[in-house]
């Protein structure tokens, strides 16, 4: 009876806190747009789902891997160490990026703030996955909600009266700080007062989770390559579009988090105990789950979509309105796709994922230029939906043939 009380707190407080956390770059886009206009509201895009990218070498081997390593030798000291390092490590490369790349001083300040920003919570994720090996997934989501809440309404306030980005995003900052010393850090502590941290597993953390890294970089890239085409070949305020009529695709991302985080400790005990089965029962549960939300919110978003999305933005949106549609059913695929990822990383098949996204990354990279140069935004959301239906049916593929073969591995 506790548990399932604990699961359903857990589970709830999950959604509360990350979903609202997934839409706070919804209502930042919302606020810049009709505050401070189009073009720096494709500055913030850009800058934004480059954070993103970087985002997943601030988490290097991520959450799953930490809360599924059986390792006992590597502390949660070392896994937090690692993630400062990592965290720094985000920070560096964006300014080197945007040197590069030879951005006026502001684009290159949104950049580096909207990575800052993205750094802290890419440190906190390894508190939060102390919390969740721990059974306190509820605490996680608390963290995420009022860092959400707090960080919107003053992104917003701030940026109503100042107009100014740069100091909105500065709050953000702030406030992500005061909740990590305040909050995170206190839930924490009864976990690694009695440990000491080790430099041999802080490296180890780095190789063993190396070809994760390499997936959930090739994986963020592949989600945002249209954007770079855009950014590449088309114009601010086209970026600005692209990011308003792909902001619904979010509501797919969410689900798949939903469902996933609170079973990652079941999938463990599954493995652990050679469950291959189970696993493959709960994983074709789950894709079913997310595929019939999926859906719904495409119809729903198909008939009423673009009438909200005008009114949220005040922008004119009707020549998207199929585009949307379609953006969140490629979406609805990626997010089985990424269920059928945390599975194999749970069960330690990684080279092959390795494989699959640097194939992926590659054709989205060649089909995103071509589309984008022929067919302009348009050529872009086209190659978004190509890309996620070949990576949705190759994952299909590698979790169905991984998981029979331990399968008829265990009867023999």
């Amino acid at each position: 009876m506790e548990d399932r009380k604990l699961l359903r707190k857990n589970f709830a407080w999950n959604i509360l806190g990350t979903g609202l956390n997934a839409f706070t770059s919804l209502f930042y886009l919302v606020a810049i747009t009709r505050i401070n206009g189009l073009e720096e509201a494709g500055i913030f895009s850009i800058a934004y789902a480059t954070a993103c990218i970087l985002y997943v070498i601030g988490i290097y081997s991520g959450r799953i891997f930490q809360v599924t390593e059986t390792n006992k030798k590597i502390s949660n000291k070392d896994f937090i160490v690692n993630r400062a390092i990592t965290s720094v490590l985000m920070i560096v490369l964006v300014v080197g990026f945007t040197l590069i790349r030879g951005y006026s001083f502001y684009k290159i300040s949104v950049f580096i703030l909207a990575t800052i920003f993205k750094a802290l919570e890419a440190f906190s994720d390894s508190l939060y996955a102390i919390m969740q090996k721990n059974d306190k997934l509820y605490k996680v989501g608390i963290s995420y909600f009022f860092k959400a809440l707090l960080s919107t309404i003053a992104f917003v306030l701030i940026d109503l009266f100042t107009k100014n980005v740069l100091i909105s995003l500065s709050a953000i900052i702030v406030i992500w700080i005061i909740g990590i010393l305040l909050y995170d850090i206190k839930n924490i502590k009864e976990y690694i007062k009695d440990e000491k941290i080790n430099w041999n597993s802080i490296k180890f953390i780095f190789v063993k989770g190396f070809n994760i890294f390499i997936i959930g970089f090739a994986g963020i890239y592949i989600v945002n390559a249209s954007k770079y085409s855009i950014d590449n070949y088309l114009t601010e305020d086209l970026q600005t579009i692209y990011g308003i009529v792909f902001m619904p695709a979010t509501v797919m991302a969410l689900v798949a988090q939903f469902i996933i985080h609170p079973f990652i400790n079941k999938f463990k005990e599954y493995n652990e105990k050679n469950k291959n089965k189970e696993m493959l029962k709960k994983t074709e549960i789950m894709g079913i789950t997310v595929l019939a939300v999926g859906i719904l919110v495409c119809g729903i978003a198909y008939l009423i979509g673009i009438p909200i999305l005008e009114l949220i933005y005040g922008i004119k949106l009707e020549e998207y309105k199929l585009a949307v549609a379609f953006i969140i059913l490629a979406a609805t695929f990626y997010n089985i796709a990424i269920i059928y990822q945390s599975i194999l990383v749970t069960v330690r098949k990684n080279i092959s994922q390795v494989i699959l996204h640097l194939l992926v990354a590659i054709i989205a990279l060649i089909i995103g230029n071509k589309l984008t140069i022929e067919n302009g935004i348009y050529g872009a959301i086209t190659a978004y939906c190509i890309t996620m239906m070949i990576y949705y049916i190759l994952y299909n593929i590698l979790e169905k043939v991984v998981l029979l073969r331990r399968i008829k591995n265990e009867k023999n």
